[in-house]
């Protein structure tokens, strides 16, 4: 406890110095806002005196509290980029794609064998057998299909 008590604004700046240093190694953001916390507790300690056990707890706040103000600025920016994304999902790289048709089929739900798997299907129109369809648009698991133009 003695520790704690003998503990100034110095030791918390080069806390907070010594974990954004440690940042440069390439933590992905875990030593950032807890060594940016640190510098807080140091700045406000050399303007407000505060007992060792304050000092933790704003600390712990303010790691808490930054590391939720990133948290949510991340989470939505991953959230737009998978929205983006085609790699590992295989609907999305559906799109585009074209089929040559094995059988006729009426306006509505049919099947359609696209590379090595039959996809459930629906056309606004009929298509003859032959036909060439592109794939341009998914819900859910039923590809969206129209004519391909020649």
């Amino acid at each position: 406890m003695e520790f704690f008590e003998q503990m100034n604004h110095w030791h918390w700046l080069t806390l907070g110095l010594l974990l954004l240093a440690g940042e440069l190694l390439g933590t992905a953001g875990y030593f950032l806002w807890i060594g940016l916390s640190a510098v807080a507790v140091g700045a406000l300690y050399a303007v407000i005196p505060l007992s060792w056990q304050m000092q933790w707890i704003s600390f712990a706040v303010f790691s808490l509290f930054t590391t939720w103000l990133w948290w949510r600025y991340q989470h939505k920016k991953d959230m737009s980029s998978d929205a983006k994304r085609a790699l590992n999902q295989k609907e999305k790289q559906l799109i585009g794609q074209t089929s040559r048709l094995e059988e006729d089929i009426h306006a509505g739900s049919c099947r359609i064998v696209l590379g090595d798997t039959t996809w459930s299907a629906k056309s606004a129109v009929n298509l003859s057998k032959g036909t060439m369809v592109r794939v341009v648009s998914i819900d859910g698991i039923v590809l969206t299909i129209e004519p391909v133009d020649k």
